[in-house]
């Protein structure tokens, strides 16, 4: 998809569809006004959000088509619902065969983050999980070409190129997500980080299994070792051109089992297939930093993927196991199916020692999230308020929904062991919390922010605005967080 500025006033623009935005009980006050009203009055047209209307032939436009696009309350329209809209508008209108969108901003949303967002909304709808399907005629109704009406103030071209950037990445992000496991596996996964780092001038380094075991990291290989496929440790490094001000040193985590079965403590076989997306915090990881590479933010951001398939072979790992992690701590593994807190905690200690000094992971970690918080929120914890303030600001802005849960002392005491300095699992009451305290237990005094994606990572069914699978959620997030240090 060709995206650009357009500079010709909204009578001149010469597209196939001219889309503006009008609210409940608010018609955009510009061409064709009397048509547009026209709609209003009939109830055709009511200005919902991701409502649309179509009308022909405009009179006064030179595009052949005025869309509609539902904006809902002026007064709650911000660059996250404008992202929600042209996606939905890029979406609606693909499908029938319509090559050429501009989108018309009024004047009050001509910012550099609404032209940003609006970038954004049309990259991410134009992706379809449909690259496996054999069907001769799937890419026959494509946009060839989006643009944004604009008098090119200043600003409006780095705007659309960093909705561009952040957009690309997304989708590179939900890609690999999506990417069956058979496809997918840990070797593979190191394999496309490696070469996305390559392209966009990033370090990589990848662990292999003899050298993680050298290290020590055995929480991390104990899930690993019922595979027939070996894991590994992946670590990309952004470093500024200039030398930053601070000594802050920004980690990102990302949990990466590429399939999930659960291990000895097998998962049902209902909904087990989605399991594909269980690396979704690690591609996300992945994307934020093809994103930073090019954005140039000026702190220091290191990315660890510790990437695994658990799996119920003759050699896995046992619920009753002891492992001693990388920090030396050693853990009773109660249940297999709490295997992705086991590959962080050894990955945030490595993240440790090579220097970051605020660390961030992002895992599909538990179900029990998604009974709290459902699909709509990002579950937060963390052990430094000043830190997750500064990640709520960056989350707010980028229209991700984060909503912090508690960290109380009391949800520690239900990882205490018999056997081992702490147990895995902390029974089904507060999952998620302690799941976060579990990993929190490995961090120490280090600034630290735990997400939990595991509602918000998987559409299982498409939105108007995106297709089914995986959503990308964290990585503007990390992104906005390392450009705003």
């Amino acid at each position: 998809m060709e995206l650009k500025l357009e500079p010709r006033k909204l009578g001149e623009v010469d597209s196939d569809a001219l889309v503006m935005v009008g609210f409940e009980a608010a018609p955009p006050q510009a061409a064709a006004a009397d048509q547009i009203k026209e709609l209003y009055d009939s109830g055709e047209f009511s200005g919902k959000a991701l409502e649309i209307a179509i009308l022909h032939r405009p009179a006064g436009l030179k595009a052949k088509r005025l869309v509609l696009g539902g904006g809902g309350k002026r007064e709650k329209f911000d660059a996250a619902e404008l992202r929600k809209l042209v996606g939905a508008v890029v979406r609606a209108l693909k499908g029938k065969g319509i090559r050429s969108i501009t989108l018309a901003l009024d004047e009050g949303w001509r910012s550099e983050d609404f032209i940003a967002s609006a970038v954004e909304g049309a990259v991410l709808a134009d992706l379809e999980n449909d690259r496996y399907k054999t069907d001769p005629k799937k890419n026959e109704k494509q946009v060839a070409s989006f643009a944004i009406q604009t008098d090119q103030k200043a600003g409006a071209q780095t705007a659309l190129d960093r909705g561009r950037i952040l957009a690309e990445a997304q989708n590179f992000s939900r890609e690999l997500a999506n990417e069956p496991a058979n496809v997918l596996t840990p070797t593979l996964l190191a394999e496309r980080a490696t070469q996305m780092a390559a392209e966009f001038g990033l370090e990589c380094e990848v662990l292999d299994q003899d050298r993680m075991r050298q290290l020590g990291m055995g929480a991390l290989l104990g899930v690993a070792q019922g595979s027939a496929e070996p894991p590994a440790l992946i670590v990309i490094r952004y470093k500024p051109a200039s030398a930053p001000k601070s000594k802050d040193h920004l980690g990102l985590i990302g949990k990466g089992v590429t399939f999930d079965t659960g291990g000895i403590s097998i998962k049902p076989s209902d909904g087990m297939e989605k399991m594909r997306y269980d690396m979704a915090g690690g591609a996300a990881v992945l994307g934020a930093m093809r994103a930073i590479a090019q954005i140039k933010p000026s702190i220091p951001v290191t990315a660890l993927v510790p990437t695994v398939e658990n799996m119920p072979g003759s050699k896995a790992q046992r619920p009753g196991d002891i492992v001693t992690s990388l920090s030396g701590k050693t853990v009773e593994v109660l249940n297999t199916d709490a295997e992705g807190r086991l590959i962080l905690i050894d990955a945030l200690t490595y993240a440790q020692r090579l220097g970051c000094t605020h660390l961030v992971d992002a895992a599909t970690l538990t179900g029990a999230i998604v009974v709290a918080l459902g699909s709509v929120n990002v579950g937060a914890f963390t052990n430094n308020e000043a830190f997750l303030n500064k990640l709520l600001t960056a989350a707010k802005a980028e229209g991700e929904k984060t909503w912090q849960l508690p960290m109380d002392e009391e949800y520690k005491e239900l990882l205490k062991s018999t056997f081992a300095d702490l147990h895995n699992i902390g029974g089904r009451a507060g999952g998620s919390i302690t799941a976060a305290w579990f990993i929190r237990d490995f961090v120490g005094e280090t600034p630290w922010i735990h997400l939990d994606i595991a509602g918000t990572a998987w559409l299982d069914d498409a939105k108007p605005y995106m297709a089914k699978g995986a959503t990308g959620v964290g990585l503007r997030t990390f992104v906005r967080l390392a450009e705003s240090w």
